[in-house]
């Protein structure tokens, strides 16, 4: 691919070529007299103007190819000109999730020292309270109203009518800086480039069909700049895209009632919330073709939910990936729901996530916490023994921003090839698909009645704990230091539910995955990750679990 159509804001500029009055972005403004929606919206062509404006002015302001730009902003029309504008400038966009905690967040711009910074007020005052941290910031530009410090705010910038020149990058050159949720570790900043991100459109494209015409329900943003290079239609609900657990699903139902959405990229947990409420409300999931889902493993009682209130024909998929590595496999719930598939993953064999995608070959590797440096260094294993997930590809990047150790941790060398070694345990089956049997970091190891090692793997145990009447969700915890911890389940119950230790420890005794585990615990509410509230914080239960203990 040449460097002269690599950037990824040429396919914006080619949707409004092609289409220029069809409908890019909608986004509720308000409601009217008797309650309903109002939107307002850009057609291609207007966003594809917005986004040559905004380059023209953010270049007027000092932005240039190659600066680190931070951005701390919400989902609106805005959002997506300044996003495809920084692209247009060749300047390279930070985006780091708060929802990771403040501490690990701060540490996160420290390591990046970005040059640019355009946040919302809550952010700016972010920034002037722990100035240390955005000392590298030279252009400061405020989404909002109010400004009590240096900076200007959008509206008072000034660009220029006409298109603005695409800058011509490298395909290997630095596209973007997007950190993992940092809910298995210490958030690392994934360096992306224009190859990636081309080699990325072109497999969703290829995955989901998705067609110019579409709707895009954009219940997770970042997806949603794929959906308008794609050339759908994107339609910003009304929710905080950063607790979609606590999502009012009356607001989803009436946005798929109000627009033509065809298809949406959504956290478990969200559509887990939408799916029971519309049950019990005995209603359905109007024109919706696909829902995606990612984030976490996704039970078979989601996808039968889902598929009990949406149009036939209509089909649920669950892409399996990392943010360095995506897409890796794309599984769809309809054989997620096969008998043998949902059996082998309610016996604890893990859950299927699918044949790697063309593109990418992966592996198998034994188990280890230290680094590989090469592939002569470790062990394959074969099919059917789990071990650590290795793959390689187009779609997989090649390294973390100014990390060397993690990229010690995670790339292995093999030649001229790549491996990312993605940190999830699992294995191959006999038809090449792969069954997730947790994170690396969360297998317990103790030592049984022999003296011999032994490791318990999350999603097995989870999956025979979470079927006993009551139990809502579970996790499995290690206390204290492999390889002699303590295994123990965590468990959150079903509103209104009741159930004791006893009952818990028979049904455990019952089945050989989850023999040994000889403690339980209740706790009110699982912490989740804040990107997908989805994925259990088994280390900070592993602390709270030892406390109980003790």
């Amino acid at each position: 691919m040449s460097s002269a159509n690599i950037n990824i804001a040429i396919l914006l500029d080619d949707q409004a070529l092609h289409q220029p009055r069809q409908g890019a972005v909608y986004f509720p403004q308000g409601r009217d007299a008797q309650g309903r929606v109002a939107y307002t919206h850009l057609t291609f062509a207007q966003l594809k103007e917005q986004s040559d404006y905004y380059a023209w002015a953010l270049y007027n302001q000092g932005l240039r190819p190659g600066m680190k730009t931070l951005l701390m902003i919400r989902p609106s029309l805005e959002f997506y000109g300044l996003f495809f504008a920084i692209f247009k400038i060749g300047a390279i966009p930070i985006l780091i999730d708060p929802g990771m905690g403040w501490p690990g967040f701060l540490k996160a711009v420290h390591n990046m020292q970005p040059e640019a910074f355009l946040g919302l007020p809550q952010a700016q005052l972010l920034r002037i309270f722990c100035r240390r941290y955005f000392k590298s910031v030279k252009i400061n530009i405020t989404l909002g109203k109010w400004r009590f410090w240096s900076g200007k705010t959008l509206s008072e910038l000034r660009g220029k009518p006409g298109a603005f020149p695409l800058f011509k990058p490298e395909p290997e050159a630095l596209a973007a800086v997007l950190f993992t949720s940092g809910s298995t570790g210490p958030a690392k900043g994934v360096c992306y480039t224009h190859e990636v991100f081309q080699t990325q459109v072109r497999l969703l494209r290829r995955e989901y069909d998705i067609k110019p015409g579409e709707m895009d329900l954009a219940c997770f943003p970042l997806f949603s700049l794929f959906s308008l290079a794609l050339g759908a239609a994107v339609l910003i609900p009304d929710m905080n895209p950063s607790r979609p657990a606590s999502v009012n699903p009356e607001r989803i139902l009436e946005a798929l009632h109000n627009m033509p959405v065809t298809y949406s990229f959504g956290s478990p947990a969200l559509w887990d919330s939408v799916s029971r409420y519309a049950c019990k409300k005995q209603l359905k999931l109007p024109g919706l073709r696909r829902i995606i889902m990612a984030g976490a493993p996704v039970p078979a009682a989601l996808h039968e939910r889902l598929f009990s209130i949406l149009p036939k024909g209509a089909e649920t998929y669950t892409p399996y990936g990392a943010t360095e590595s995506l897409p890796v496999a794309n599984f769809k719930g309809s054989e997620m729901l096969e008998e043998s598939t949902k059996e082998r993953n309610l016996a604890g064999n893990g859950v299927c996530v699918g044949k790697p995608i063309s593109e990418i070959e992966g592996c198998i590797i034994a188990i280890s916490d230290a680094p590989v440096a090469t592939m002569q260094d470790t062990e394959i294993l074969p099919p059917g023994q789990i071990g650590e997930l290795c793959v390689s590809g187009p779609c997989v990047t090649r390294e973390y921003y100014s990390q060397p150790e993690a990229n010690k941790l995670a790339k292995i060398h093999d030649g001229d090839k790549l491996w990312h070694r993605i940190g999830d345990l699992g294995y191959f089956d006999g038809q090449g698909r792969f069954w997730f049997c947790g994170r690396k970091s969360h297998r317990v190891e103790f030592l049984d009645q022999q003296n011999q090692t032994k490791t318990l793997f999350s999603i097995p145990c989870e999956t025979i704990v979470n079927q006993i009447k009551g139990v809502r969700r579970s996790a499995l915890v290690g206390m204290g230091s492999k390889p002699r911890q303590c295994p123990a389940i965590v468990i959150e119950l079903e509103k209104n539910a009741r159930l004791d230790q006893e009952t818990v420890l028979a049904a455990l005794a019952k089945n050989s995955l989850t023999a040994e585990i000889k403690k339980v615990f209740f706790h009110p509410e699982l912490p989740v990750d804040l990107r997908h509230n989805a994925k259990i914080n088994r280390e900070e239960l592993a602390l709270w679990a030892a406390k109980q203990k003790a």
